[in-house]
């Protein structure tokens, strides 16, 4: 059969022709595509012969001339050098997969990245007592984080004189042999192109990026809460290509109050109050965050009745606005009752007990 044929070309055909419908038709008859397809196996060698015969211009001028190949010139095409199995138990072989991974990539890709990138968020976390999240803090915080490149400004690499690509010598391609076949694969430095106009930033390696330490204070506003994030603009790791720094995220830890529970901005406490002080009434003073405060008890308060002292609870961090201060008030009995206290029980009791259980 005629190996232009087997290769779908014309006589004409140029070598990148050739190239690239041999590339095809491998991909689509290779055994290791199609296993155990004895028709398919057949394919591929003979397709393999046409161009190895029409990739050499020797073979290709003396087969132009005469029609025929070369008995002198035997193409032979072994599987050696490949692994067809997933455990073909050759050391090194490579399989079918991996090697035209990379044949068959045409074109190069486009730059990763080649517009400007914002740099990764920091995070941290700082411990206040309960007094300094009350009133506000400052924390000098030692960071170690990845700056802008101050060689090549975030790019990764320089600029250099036009030359030729050390990598693949001004070729554009660089050629790896896989047994009997020879395959050309896209140079990535120079991206095909055989011409190197920049090489890696030397400070950087490459990344864009280079550690810096920095010793910062941060303000830690009046009333922020347990497990509050505080974020700190730009103090991240630096932008590549132009971008804007990451930002940095504090996490505040507040030291538990032995009295005080807080929800939200209010703060919530229990109150012990006399016998006397729920029946008649009074005007007691409870513990505050910044004081005390003056408590109104009406008479017949019951354990459990909560009352809201307006404006002392803590500050919002974002507008200073205070919350309220909650307190729950808790009946307590005396632990000793002289003779006196027990005589004048017993009378309440008999005057009221009636009333207070027909209540309940």
């Amino acid at each position: 059969m005629d190996l232009y044929e087997l290769l779908g070309l014309p006589r004409g055909a140029t070598l990148v022709e050739i190239k690239r419908s041999y590339r095809r038709l491998a991909r689509r008859y290779h055994p290791d595509i199609n296993p155990g397809d004895n028709t398919a196996e057949a394919r591929f060698k003979e397709i393999t012969r046409a161009y190895e015969t029409l990739s050499d211009p020797e073979r290709r001028t003396r087969y132009d001339a005469a029609g025929v190949v070369s008995e002198s010139t035997t193409i032979t095409f072994g599987f050696e050098g490949f692994d067809f199995s997933s455990g073909g138990g050759i050391s090194g072989a490579t399989t079918f997969g991996d090697l035209f991974q990379e044949v068959f990539t045409q074109r190069p890709e486009p730059r990763q990245g080649t517009g400007p990138a914002r740099g990764a968020d920091l995070h941290a976390t700082v411990s206040l007592k309960f007094d300094e999240a009350m009133h506000g803090a400052q924390r000098q915080l030692r960071l170690t984080r990845r700056e802008t490149c101050h060689s090549c400004h975030g790019m990764g690499f320089l600029k250099v004189a036009e030359s030729r690509c050390r990598s693949c010598q001004g070729a554009g391609a660089i050629k790896t042999r896989r047994g009997s076949m020879v395959f050309s694969k896209t140079c990535e430095v120079c991206r095909g192109s055989g011409i190197q106009t920049e090489i890696p930033c030397n400070t950087c390696g490459g990344t864009g990026t280079e550690n810096r330490g920095e010793t910062i204070t941060v303000r830690i506003p009046p009333g922020v809460a347990d497990g509050a994030r505080i974020r700190v603009p730009e103090k991240g790791n630096g932008g590549l290509r132009g971008g804007k720094g990451g930002d940095l995220y504090i996490v505040v830890q507040v030291e538990p109050h032995e009295m005080f529970r807080r929800e939200g901005d209010d703060f919530h406490i229990v109150v012990p109050i006399a016998v006397h002080e729920a029946a008649l009434g009074a005007k007691i003073d409870v513990p505050a965050p910044d004081g005390q405060a003056k408590l109104r008890v009406p008479p017949g308060t019951q354990t459990g009745q909560r009352f809201r002292v307006r404006g002392r609870g803590a500050p919002s961090p974002r507008d200073g606005e205070r919350g309220d201060l909650i307190a729950e008030v808790k009946i307590m009995l005396p632990k000793l009752l002289d003779e006196r206290s027990k005589e004048l029980l017993r009378e309440f009791g008999r005057i009221n007990g009636e009333d207070i259980r027909r209540e309940r």
